[in-house]
């Protein structure tokens, strides 16, 4: 139950910083950009689960160091993947598909 509890605070960190930059953005809502950012929070969720040891009991400052690791590789993994043009990275660019 303790990898659960971590897998939600690294998630809900990604979110957190996802969201935050949409409000600082002042752009109208674009789910792709945040389809992006939300299975990179997941991404990092599931590492932190995986990589993480449990000796001890998982404690709050468990919980808020992985809720900063997920919103830390979130806003890294968005700022890799805006240089290389496609800020919605898993997920495919708009550029090139037909509407």
């Amino acid at each position: 139950m303790d990898r659960v509890y971590i897998v939600l605070a690294a998630f809900g960190g990604g979110l957190v910083v996802a969201l935050l930059g949409w409000c600082d953005s002042k752009e109208p809502f674009d789910a792709r950009k945040f389809g992006g950012s939300a299975i990179r929070a997941l991404v990092a969720a599931v590492l932190f689960a995986v990589g993480y040891h449990l000796t001890s009991p998982v404690g709050i400052i468990d919980l808020f160091f992985a809720f900063l690791g997920g919103a830390g590789v979130d806003a890294l993994g968005n700022r890799i993947a805006g240089k290389f043009g496609n800020g919605s990275f898993p997920l495919p660019s708009k550029k090139g598909r037909p509407e």
